[in-house]
């Protein structure tokens, strides 16, 4: 058997298995998080300007009641098991096959499963204050500058991390002066507070969290678009790593779609975002990042248009934002926009891919 033989058993195997131990650990999750009442008393109220979210309110008023959030739990804590798990199996002899399922490596996934946990760890606590209905922010939690400072500080470690423990300070942008290779841009210590920008423009992506699976699609799509860059680079751990964390989203999914067990929250959303930027760093697609996660690229700019034209035009463009609810408040299913989107995302994460591959 070659190695790249075994590389592709070890990826898909990792993935399958987290998969499966995420659909074991859920219902005991789920029990746990209904025992706790882990759910926020009533929808956001307001926008982040502080205006009445009457459109986004009516939508949400009973849908949101009584359902949970913490299901981003069962994400990093599986990721985390199977990575636990396989580093230390491979510390025994025997079988010799193992040792080399274990993906826990200092260049390639030691950066990503400590940003995986502590973003996770920083949501969870904003779900926790949300639940108990505390914070100064829109919907609840912490207040908007107090979690983008605490963003930046996990991307400004990671950043450190990333250049004088790995010493990387170039980024590739593909297809242009060379075709189809692209170039390699140099920028020394620049390439911190880029990981930095990068690491809250991920963050801010995070709004796809509002319908039944809408979020879980797409972070598994952007995850298996990585799986793939990364296998095709040669990082076989970090390529087990995406597709561990791809796995464990598609168990989350079986719980997530209509009607929705429990919610992703905080604890998911900025733990993936997070992580999400780290290993676009990590196989060097920094410049695609924006196609393979074209969908929140497009949530994003709907709020900042919204926002722009309240404030210059007085009016709104869309009935609420981010987008997904504008087609919501317009009479589409839930259900028809979370695949239209999951549709979009995979078409978006494929695309990206192609471009990385080409360069």
């Amino acid at each position: 058997m070659t190695i790249y033989t075994f590389n592709v058993i070890k990826v898909f195997f990792i993935m399958a298995l987290s998969a499966f131990i995420s659909l074991a650990l859920a219902p005991l999750l789920i029990k746990y998080l209904y025992k706790l009442k882990f759910w926020k008393k009533e929808p956001r109220k307001k926008t982040i300007t502080g205006e009445d979210a009457e459109v986004f309110y009516s939508l949400h008023k009973e849908r949101e009641v009584k359902i949970p959030r913490g299901g981003g739990i069962l994400i990093w804590i599986s990721v985390l098991f199977v990575t636990v798990l396989f580093f230390i199996l491979s510390q025994f002899s025997n079988p010799w096959w193992l040792k080399k399922f274990n993906f826990f490596s200092r260049s390639e996934t030691w950066l990503p499963l400590f940003t995986l946990i502590a973003g996770a760890l920083v949501g969870l606590a904003d779900d926790i204050l949300q639940v108990l209905g505390l914070g100064k922010y829109a919907g609840g939690g912490m207040a908007f500058t107090r979690r983008l400072l605490i963003v930046a500080l996990i991307g400004f470690v990671g950043g450190l991390w990333f250049y004088y423990k790995l010493g990387w300070d170039t980024i590739h942008i593909p297809l242009i002066f060379d075709f189809p290779k692209g170039v390699n841009l140099t920028l020394g210590f620049w390439i911190i507070p880029l990981y930095v920008l990068v690491m809250v423009a991920a963050w801010a992506g995070g709004v796809i969290d509002g319908l039944d699976g809408l979020s879980g699609g797409i972070f598994a799509s952007i995850f298996s678009a990585f799986a793939v860059i990364a296998f095709s680079q040669g990082k076989a751990d970090l390529a087990a790593f995406s597709a561990a964390t791809a796995g464990t989203i598609f168990a989350f999914l079986w719980f997530n779609i209509p009607p929705a067990k429990f919610y992703m929250g905080e604890t998911g959303i900025l733990g993936l975002t997070s992580t999400m930027a780290v290993v676009a760093f990590l196989t060097d697609s920094v410049t695609v990042l924006p196609i393979i996660a074209g969908i929140m690229v497009i949530e994003v700019a709907s709020i900042i248009l919204q926002l722009l034209s309240k404030k210059f035009r007085k009016k709104k463009i869309w009935l609420s934002t981010p987008i997904h609810h504008h087609f919501e408040a317009r009479g589409w299913p839930a259900h028809q926009i979370t695949m239209r989107f999951w549709l979009i995302s995979v078409v978006f994460a494929v695309l990206g891919t192609a471009i990385k591959l080409l360069g």
